[in-house]
């Protein structure tokens, strides 16, 4: 994809640092730290395992929780005063799916696109996240994948300048994630600039101009979708047995140059050239931190689970 060369950034975040106290008193320190600039009209991918910080670093730049240190400025604004012409310059689709309530889809998706001055066509946008059959349909009635649509429904009817998805395609089957991916596409090309946290590699690899990857709360690197990790990730794999049938690889940033040269001795055998993908990157960016538990960083929890725990112990913001 394009690199994206804007200069006012969408989102400029130094030192943001998010630390509460445990049930128990200790100090927990979920987001360290963090550096990062978000232009305007790319698409972002906020990449780590479990528990690295990502919900909550997006909770921060969205107003819903408040940090412990760092300077933020979303759309030009401190979320942390938020007001409603700003908030209505967003939009958003959680981790955790809402209350469904009585409504159908349609009157669920029309409901809140009444609030908005713009917003896009309602059928359009239950056409967009595959939905025209269900527009009649109670929300409550949906599977957890067609709820979850409906999320991105109401998260881009209003034509949000900076849309946040935070694991939009948990429970899509692979036809629907395709036709997601096909709305991102055409988002950007409207200049919307968008922030995607997601498990799925290749959805990152397919939709980001640049990413981030947060392991235990920290920012481990910030780069082009295709030039992060370390080089050597990134350098493809020539595979092959020898004359004595012994397997071999050899890594190689000119593999066709190597795959000639093995050539003059004749055909070599099970020949393959392995070019890495995100996902092998990825995991020998974070290496053993994949699925770790630091003492010191929590599980990403939903907001509403956690404002109980800080009303309940009295925990500081």
């Amino acid at each position: 994809m394009d690199t994206i060369t804007r200069s006012a950034p969408a989102i400029s975040v130094r030192g943001l640092t998010k630390t509460y106290r445990s049930r128990s008193g200790e100090p927990v320190t979920a987001v360290r730290g963090v550096d990062l600039e978000i232009h305007a009209g790319e698409v972002f991918a906020l990449l780590g395992p479990n528990g690295a910080g990502k919900s909550t670093t997006i909770e921060i730049l969205t107003g819903f929780r408040t940090r412990s240190e760092g300077q933020v400025q979303v759309l030009g604004t401190d979320p942390q005063r938020p007001t409603r012409a700003w908030r209505s310059r967003l939009g958003l689709v959680p981790q955790e799916t809402g209350d469904p309530g009585v409504a159908t889809v349609r009157e669920a998706i029309a409901h809140i696109g009444a609030i908005f001055p713009r917003s896009r066509d309602v059928d359009e946008v239950i056409a967009a996240v595959g939905l025209q059959e269900k527009a009649r349909s109670p929300v409550r009635k949906l599977s957890g994948g067609q709820q979850r649509r409906v999320e991105v429904a109401l998260a881009i009817i209003g034509r949000p300048e900076l849309l946040f998805l935070d694991e939009p395609t948990t429970g899509f089957d692979p036809a629907a994630r395709r036709q997601f991916w096909d709305l991102i596409r055409s988002l950007r090309e409207d200049g919307t600039t968008i922030v995607l946290t997601t498990h799925y590699l290749d959805e990152a690899a397919a939709l980001s101009d640049r990413a981030a990857v947060i392991a235990r709360g920290r920012l481990v690197e910030t780069a082009p979708i295709d030039e992060i990790g370390p080089a050597r990730a990134r350098t493809p794999v020539v595979r092959w047995r020898d004359g004595g049938g012994v397997p071999r690889e050899q890594r190689t940033d000119e593999p066709g140059r190597l795959v000639r040269a093995l050539a003059e001795h004749g055909e070599p055998a099970a020949l393959e050239v392995v070019r890495p993908s995100l996902e092998d990157v990825y995991l020998a960016l974070i290496g053993e931190q994949d699925d770790a538990e630091d003492p010191g960083v929590r599980q990403d929890r939903p907001a509403a689970q956690e404002a109980q725990d800080v009303q309940k112990d009295g925990v500081l913001a």
